[in-house]
């Protein structure tokens, strides 16, 4: 059993007690989450799609921890000015795990 849901713009497949990694939120470690736009959800008997989203459908989960993505170097060059610069950026994300997908 598995749902696809959208989050952020992005889509994502997720079965219960998946861990997921999505972009960062404001939610402290083990605090509930819920995604109400649930787009498409299979089951035992056959595969049902919304359109554009199921409204009956609900998946929760559990925030474990927010945690820092790998190291981006941005480097700029102007030309034949002999000017770089060279910076670095670690982007935040939030760690959830998915406790269940309820169908109404």
């Amino acid at each position: 059993m598995y749902a696809i849901i959208e989050d952020g713009g992005s889509q994502y497949r997720v079965e219960e007690g998946q861990e997921l990694v999505l972009d960062y939120r404001e939610i402290p470690a083990g605090e509930p989450v819920q995604f109400e736009r649930v787009l498409a959800y299979r089951n035992e008997e056959g595969l049902t799609v919304g359109r554009p989203v199921l409204t009956s459908a609900r998946v929760t989960g559990e925030v474990l921890q927010v945690e820092q993505g790998p190291k981006l170097t941005v480097g700029k060059l102007r030309r034949r000015k002999n000017s770089r610069r060279r910076t670095g950026h670690r982007q935040l994300h939030t760690r959830i795990r998915i406790d269940k997908i309820e169908i109404g």
